[in-house]
């Protein structure tokens, strides 16, 4: 036998070792990349777009230095020179045809910019030489007021927070400072509170009917518990959309459930079970309701029946050995089922927009309609960041409550 030196295997040992890590690097990279393309890239832009707007610093980059090195009062209009940068920005903008863009981004930040801009933009290539102060108040009025100057000001960096404070039904006004928005624009926040509240409710049912279910499944030979398992994970097997398109056929006046109710005489009139709120939870309730049972039923067939034996055994009655021997040990299942189920009613579009009303939309609505009808990407990224960090806060609030280690049983 030849002799192998120490220094020796423990070099082999851990070149092994590097070895065995590579290689699992490497079988997991396939998976890392296809999470980082589909899930952090998207989700890094669109944090990204909440705070990123370079528009206006890359189109009007001569009228935003005028103004810093001007510095002037906000409550007074600009000098000669700010005008004069101004209209060289504009000439430029026309020519390379941004002169739409810029208006529009204008325009979102203060209702009828756009026709001030668009005005002088169409005006300014006749004009070959100042003074300007008068040309831009000659085309609109508006712009020997401060107001205008004050918006553009706001723009000047490429960074903000504007698009939050829209989310969050605040302004900056002209002047600089926040308030509130009118009262007839103050919809985001009510918009949360409709869509925490249809997830809550949302939640709630689907524990209300999980439970007796996951305990049934759970209290089964396994034969028959498998075969109705099969039965709960059927409506995976088809498509959302199928799923809430047929919610609607049952709903509707002469749907399934009116015309039954109808020719048993519990009802002369249809009842409106569509296109409002009662509508939108039974049907999230309905396609959620696997998302409950699985974690409750997961928890529950590992819960040992000896141990309500026991406790009868010691004189409890039937039903204190399930309040306080069984049910805490189901806490865990009911909590994952819960937050897996209340995240996702968070994010739901596609039922309110089929089943709902136009007082049950929910943020994941307004946050398409402001990518595809809007175009305010700015602020469809603030809606959905501020609902990526209630989601987070969450969370971690349950990691908190009910994390391993933190949960008080029995």
């Amino acid at each position: 036998m030849t002799a192998i030196s120490t220094p020796d295997l423990g070099q082999r040992l851990r070149k092994a070792e590097r070895r065995g890590h590579l290689w699992a690097y490497a079988l997991i990279a396939p998976l890392f990349i296809f999470v980082a393309l589909s899930f952090l890239l998207p989700l890094g832009t669109v944090l990204l777009n909440s705070v990123y707007d370079p528009i206006i610093p890359d189109n009007l980059a001569r009228t935003v230095r005028a103004l810093d090195a001007w510095n002037g009062p906000r409550d007074q209009a600009p000098p000669e020179p700010v005008y004069a940068a101004l209209a060289l920005d504009l000439k430029e903008a026309v020519q390379e045809q941004k002169a739409g863009s810029i208006a529009n981004r204008l325009n979102i930040e203060e209702s009828g910019m756009r026709a001030i801009f668009m005005r002088a933009a169409r005006r300014v290539a006749s004009q070959e030489e100042g003074p300007w102060a008068p040309f831009f108040e000659s085309a609109d009025p508006a712009w020997a007021q401060p107001a205008v100057w004050g918006t553009i000001r706001n723009l000047s960096s490429p960074t903000h927070s504007l698009f939050f404070l829209s989310a969050l039904d605040a302004r900056r006004l002209p002047d600089g400072s926040v308030a509130a928005q009118p009262e007839d624009q103050r919809i985001h926040i009510t918009i949360y509170l409709r869509t925490l509240g249809v997830a809550l409710t949302v939640t709630l049912m689907c524990i209300l009917l999980g439970f007796p279910l996951s305990y049934l499944l759970a209290h089964l030979r396994d034969k028959t518990a498998n075969l109705l398992l099969i039965l709960v994970l059927l409506p995976f097997w088809t498509s959302l959309l199928v799923r809430t398109t047929a919610w609607m056929v049952v709903l509707q006046k002469e749907g399934v459930i009116n015309s039954l109710l109808q020719s048993i005489g519990l009802i002369a009139e249809p009842l409106p079970l569509v296109f409002n709120r009662f509508g939108v939870v039974a049907a999230m309730t309905h396609i959620l309701l696997p998302f409950m049972i699985l974690p409750m039923y997961s928890v529950m067939r590992q819960i040992p029946p000896s141990y309500v034996r026991a406790a009868r055994s010691l004189g409890a009655s039937p039903t204190t050995a399930f309040l306080r021997v069984y049910l805490p040990q189901c806490v865990p299942g009911v909590g994952a089922g819960a937050l897996l189920v209340f995240i996702l009613a968070l994010g739901y579009y596609i039922t309110p927009a089929l089943l709902g009303g136009s007082t049950d939309q929910m943020i994941s609505y307004f946050v398409a309609d402001n990518m595809g009808r809007s175009l305010n990407w700015g602020l469809a990224s603030a809606l959905a960041a501020i609902l990526l960090g209630a989601v987070l806060v969450l969370y971690a609030i349950y990691d908190r409550i009910a994390g391993p280690g933190n949960l008080k049983l029995g």
